[in-house]
């Protein structure tokens, strides 16, 4: 599994005692992700993992809340709700998914994903507002017994829909993406104009085609407009049950539907005073229902639909949707890194992770499989590897039409004169000793693109 957490500055808060358990928390991750590249150790990493974020709720949650009760924050009850909650319900969930699945490569992905992303995502969103340095998004939250009651209809719902045993993943989900995601804003007014409400429904696309495409017959791994305009519709029916249980929208008409990217889904939720904000794992895939007061988008929103224009919306969003991921795929050159040492993969993937989509192999054989399926723009190639070496590996792409133009460059941990002479003698893109300084490495890896663009 690939995965590496890169500190930034962004993260720290000011807050030394808190800003020292995060960049150990960084740390961790990162060693949980190493330990999952070997399978024989992906079990007992995951146990370690859960053993050590349990005890991080009991100390790191603690320290933080003294010190916000010190400096009278305002939102501590809250945060101290955030903490709880992913203290006994998402690590809790997680754990017995792990359990269930044996482990299974999906599970622990999972965990770990769930594990990083929620650590950046509050080190950055909650934290960050204790001093300040933000605002925290569950000012307006709902009290409690009113959030149960929304989590007990939505959890009703989507099992009268989909006939699917959901349950709650988070109650303070911070807009994160989840997959593929389907990003549907309705809002909600009267006729005096004031007070308009907002419902966010995102969707894993793999759940609506799992679900809506299913029931409706349909054969395809992705979206359709025949497939979006069912989840549309179902999704309205589905978010006008959920406001009959609202006391607070009696009297409120669907004013209006937008399908969002989730660029501009963003834009709306950093700014939003949620009341509501629930993510849902329903066993196909992901699900987040929010609400909160309106708030215009920047400029360049999507358009209303409408019943004259929905066939034509639809169908607009769904092309706009594809090439925005076309497009996220190949913003970065595709580096793949080959080395037998689960150290010197890592440290170059944590190099290299910002500026380049990188893919990691263990072996030559793995090279060979990587540059067939997903044909990089430069190969950093181990030259002393057993089994399967770099010189066999660099002969096999080179023999290959469809590779052979696939850039090379060695990586060797010997200077020797010998050594540099083989190496040169097998017409490479170039060779990089390992022992130089990072900077040095990353320097010559962008030299080598500046280039050849």
């Amino acid at each position: 599994m690939e995965g590496q957490l890169v500190w930034k500055d962004e993260y720290n808060i000011g807050v030394d005692i808190i800003d020292r358990e995060h960049k150990r928390l960084f740390k961790i991750i990162n060693k949980l992700f190493r330990f999952t590249d070997e399978k024989d150790k992906s079990q007992w990493a995951c146990q370690e993992g859960i053993k050590f974020f349990k005890d991080h709720a009991e100390k790191h949650f603690t320290e933080e809340e003294e010190y916000m009760a010190s400096m009278d924050y305002e939102r501590l009850g809250m945060h101290m709700h955030i903490h709880s909650e992913f203290r006994e319900r998402t690590l809790p969930a997680l754990e017995e998914e792990l359990e269930k699945t044996d482990y299974c490569a999906d599970s622990v992905e999972h965990f770990l994903g769930v594990c990083a992303g929620w650590l950046i995502g509050h080190t950055r969103m909650e934290d960050r507002a204790i001093t300040g340095k933000c605002r925290s998004r569950w000012m307006g939250l709902l009290p409690g017994k009113e959030q149960e009651a929304v989590r007990r209809v939505i959890l009703q719902l989507m099992y009268d829909l989909f006939q699917l045993e959901s349950c709650v993943i988070s109650d303070a989900y911070g807009g994160e993406k989840f997959g593929r995601g389907v990003y549907h804003r309705l809002i909600y007014g009267t006729d005096k104009d004031e007070d308009e409400y907002e419902m966010f429904l995102v969707f894993e696309e793999k759940l609506l085609i799992r679900t809506v495409g299913k029931s409706m017959g349909i054969k395809t791994n992705k979206l359709n407009t025949l497939l979006m305009n069912a989840a549309r519709y179902m999704a309205r029916q589905f978010a006008g049950q959920v406001k009959e249980h609202l006391p607070e929208m009696d009297g409120y008409e669907l004013k209006a539907e937008n399908l969002l990217t989730y660029e501009q889904f963003q834009d709306v939720f950093e700014n939003e005073k949620l009341q509501v904000s629930l993510l849902f794992d329903t066993g196909e895939g992901y699900f987040a229902y929010c609400t909160a007061a309106k708030h215009p988008l920047k400029k360049g929103d999507v358009t209303p639909i409408n019943i004259d224009n929905a066939m034509a919306e639809v169908g607009k969003y769904i092309v706009e949707r594809e090439n925005c991921l076309k497009k996220e795929s190949q913003l970065k050159h595709k580096v793949l890194v080959v080395d037998d040492s689960v150290m010197v993969r890592e440290g170059i993937h944590m190099l290299l992770a910002e500026d380049y989509d990188v893919t990691l192999a263990k072996s030559g054989t793995a090279a060979i499989r990587c540059i067939i399926l997903d044909k990089p723009d430069l190969v950093l190639l181990d030259y002393e590897m057993p089994v399967c070496n770099g010189q066999q590996v660099l002969e096999m792409i080179r023999s290959e039409d469809a590779l052979s133009d696939t850039p090379v460059i060695f990586l060797t941990g010997r200077t020797d004169p010998e050594t540099v002479r083989k190496l040169v003698a097998l017409k490479p893109d170039g060779y990089l000793v390992k022992d130089l300084k990072p900077a040095q490495i990353k320097q010559k890896i962008d030299g080598f693109f500046e280039k050849r663009n």
